[in-house]
């Protein structure tokens, strides 16, 4: 049974406290909150259920080491009988890995097309559930999961406050639980270009702004931008919400934060 009750933490309140500063958003922080709708659109909008499904499809063998990678190690890091919840679960491509040895699974996103295709996808009798579910307003109660992830550079495609989305998903640990969250590593980027480039070639993305696809961003002409959280960028995340994280990078591809909650 699944617990629902919304509250704030001492992470959150902290992290509210930093955050306060003015009722308006202007300059660089008005462009990067336009950056993240813009983003936020294109995965419930144009990238959702079998069209995203399509873009996984298109994946060369690198590509699939590296998502094969990330999905051994976040398995990995999990307990049996563990309540697990994915952020940004998509059609469910992950989340339905992580069943077995008595975890109970629960994947969340905000495209209805996409969640339709995993509970399409689930096994009959399988402990996983889909709700429709925005990540930095969780509607389960404090403490409810073992683990928390959001894999696969999913922190980049919430177009969400990325310190407010950590703060949430620790939120809903117990103490003692596990947030898990990857984005990609800078040896990766050679693979990840040529991925959304056969993306944008199937019209899958609009077309790539290759001038403007660098350090670590990747830019198409309609809009859709992605970029990454480097281990500088997870640790000054860390630091925002005030709580320790261990980063570590597997595969010469994936760059790992994990925090542990005390709260």
């Amino acid at each position: 049974m699944i617990a629902y009750r919304p509250a704030k933490t001492q992470v959150q309140k902290r992290f509210q406290t930093l955050d306060a500063r003015g009722a308006r958003v202007q300059g660089p922080k008005r462009r990067k909150q336009r950056e993240r709708q813009a983003v936020t659109g294109y995965y419930a909008g144009r990238l959702e259920g079998e069209r995203l499904d399509a873009c996984y499809a298109l994946a060369g063998p690198r590509v699939r080491q590296y998502l094969e990678a990330e999905i051994a190690h976040l398995r990995s890091r999990l307990q049996p009988g563990w309540r697990v919840l994915e952020l940004g679960c998509g059609t469910g491509r992950v989340t339905q890995r992580l069943l077995g040895d008595e975890r109970q699974v629960t994947g969340i996103d905000t495209a209805p097309a996409s969640l339709a295709l995993a509970a399409a996808h689930t096994p009959l009798g399988a402990a996983a559930h889909w709700l429709r579910m925005d990540a930095v307003r969780l509607a389960f109660a404090d403490g409810f999961f073992d683990a928390v992830a959001c894999v696969q550079n999913g922190i980049c495609a919430f177009g969400v406050d990325q310190a407010a989305l950590l703060a949430e998903a620790l939120r809903v640990l117990r103490p003692g639980g596990r947030a898990i969250f990857s984005s990609y590593a800078d040896a990766f980027w050679p693979h990840r270009l040529a991925w959304f480039e056969a993306q944008a070639a199937a019209g899958l993305l609009g077309p790539l702004d290759l001038p403007a696809c660098r350090d670590g961003y990747i830019v198409c002409s309609d809009g859709f931008r992605s970029g990454r959280v480097t281990p500088a960028g997870f640790a000054a995340l860390c630091a925002r919400i005030g709580v320790p994280g261990t980063v570590s990078e597997i595969d010469d591809s994936s760059v790992f934060c994990e925090i542990i909650s005390t709260c």
